[in-house]
């Protein structure tokens, strides 16, 4: 998934690609409104992370002027008075975070963005003869239901999620059991296992040697 940072602080601007890009995401950045402005003109992003104080257009301004229904927004800002975030939202950002912020927390609030943007754009995803209803959180194998425990049915929605893009154990154990999570990344080799076996999945969830699994259709 691509994500575009707008930030003109060039430390924070580069924390937050880093950050980003060593969990798997492609990152774009821009430092004004202006370059971002003509940046979304030209190509799609799954997500917008956008300073308000930025030169050029700021952000409270830029963010009426994107296609909302597509790009899910993210205000990440030092502006932390009630009234900005009020008015943040209902400009329409999906979530709005303070500066000095944990990249934990910044991590979590995107995927949980991407999460609701995704299930709201296609709430059904089919491959092969499975089909997977991402609002009831059902899934069907040949027209039949097939019952996954919560951690099975999290890790498919992570594969789906982040389609064709290697995940490391360490990664899949971070976003499906949790950051504070102390068990082994046997765990996720045990539910990647009775995935491919409960749904036939074995020629799509790859295993990449030393590494851990890529989802491919």
């Amino acid at each position: 998934m691509k994500i575009l940072v707008v930030e003109d602080e060039a430390a924070i601007r580069d924390l937050i690609a880093i950050n980003l890009e060593l969990v798997g995401y492609e990152v774009i950045t821009c430092e004004n409104g202006l370059d971002a402005k003509n940046l979304l003109d030209q190509e799609e992003v799954d997500l917008i992370l956008l300073d308000v104080m930025i030169p050029g257009i700021n952000g409270f301004s830029l963010i009426t002027q994107i296609e909302k229904e597509k790009t899910p927004v993210i205000f990440v800002t030092a502006k932390a008075s009630v009234l900005d975030r009020v008015k943040g939202l209902r400009l329409g950002a999906d979530d709005y975070i303070v500066k000095p912020f944990e990249t934990i927390e910044l991590i979590a609030r995107v995927e949980a963005a991407l999460r609701r943007n995704q299930k709201n754009s296609n709430s059904t995803y089919r491959v092969g003869n499975v089909e997977i209803d991402r609002l009831k959180r059902i899934v069907k194998k040949g027209g039949k239901e097939v019952y996954l425990t919560a951690k099975e049915y999290d890790l498919l929605d992570l594969f789906i999620c982040n389609k064709n893009v290697a995940l490391t154990r360490d990664q899949i154990l971070d976003k499906v059991w949790g950051y504070d999570y102390v068990g082994l990344t046997r765990t996720v080799d045990i539910h990647v296992q009775r995935l491919r076996e409960k749904l036939g999945l074995k020629n799509n969830i790859k295993t990449i040697f030393k590494i851990g699994y890529r989802f491919e259709e």
